[in-house]
């Protein structure tokens, strides 16, 4: 089986309106997802004005405030960043299943791309790779698939019929 991580599109946020949904939880990781997220805007030509950038409280929240930024019809995709790490009680499981659920649900439910950029790890350390701005940083991946999703779900552009 092969597969690429690449894609042949060419990213634009020009013109373009998003926002991005950053929880508080875990905000020292957060923050450099945010940070990735809105660099990556700006290398592909986004203007600061039309990127929103909004806080809740944890992960758990950010279905919800996705949801309503989707269907105000006002942006062309939701970026939600967040960090939830594995500890001894069963409220990782809890709190990942459900904004995964939750953000998948608003996408679906809107036509609008909601990305999951809510880091699901085991420790620490993972969390800090995955944030990282001059590594992997996943905030920055995840408003590239935002921006990816938008041209792919952009309507095809209207041509003239031609006249007889």
């Amino acid at each position: 089986m092969t597969g690429s991580l690449t894609s042949n599109i060419t990213l634009d946020a020009r013109q373009r309106r998003v926002v991005i949904i950053a929880a508080r939880f875990n905000a020292s990781l957060v923050d450099q997802l945010v940070d990735g997220a809105t660099q990556a805007w700006r290398d592909h030509g986004g203007e600061p004005a039309r990127l929103l950038v909004e806080r809740v409280p944890g992960a758990f929240e950010l279905p919800l405030a996705a949801k309503m930024f989707a269907a105000s019809g006002g942006v062309d995709a939701v970026v939600a960043l967040g960090c939830v790490i594995r500890g001894d009680t069963p409220h990782f499981d809890y709190v990942a299943g459900e904004c995964a659920r939750g953000l998948m649900d608003a996408g679906l439910a809107t036509g609008v791309p909601v990305i999951f950029g809510v880091l699901t790890t085991e420790t620490l350390a993972q969390a800090e790779e995955r944030a990282d701005v001059r590594r992997m940083n996943k905030g920055c991946e995840s408003m590239e698939a935002a921006l990816e999703m938008i041209q792919l779900l952009a309507p095809p552009p209207k041509t003239r019929a031609r006249k007889r």
